[in-house]
């Protein structure tokens, strides 16, 4: 699958530690080699239409639409405040 990034998603990830980057980035290319990668627990989001979620650590999120073969990472960050504002 191809990786869209969205302005939010950009501006996120220049707030990330080196270590959160590494992380995202293992959990980014698990996403698009397989969605049901278990340490990602992708799952739809709640309340949301069309809006996903996936772990890259304990406390990592990552949110992002499925458009055909290409996935739009929309924003990511600590729990709770990215997936306030998926």
């Amino acid at each position: 699958m191809r990786i869209a990034r969205t302005a939010r998603f950009k501006k996120a990830w220049k707030e990330l530690s080196e270590d959160e980057k590494e992380l995202a980035r293992k959990a980014i290319t698990n996403l698009t080699k397989d969605m049901r990668y278990p340490a990602l627990r992708v799952k739809k989001m709640q309340g949301v239409k069309g809006i996903w979620e996936a772990r890259a650590s304990r406390s990592l999120r990552i949110t992002f639409q499925i458009v055909g073969d290409l996935i739009i990472l929309r924003n990511i960050g600590q729990h709770d405040e990215t997936l306030g504002r998926p």
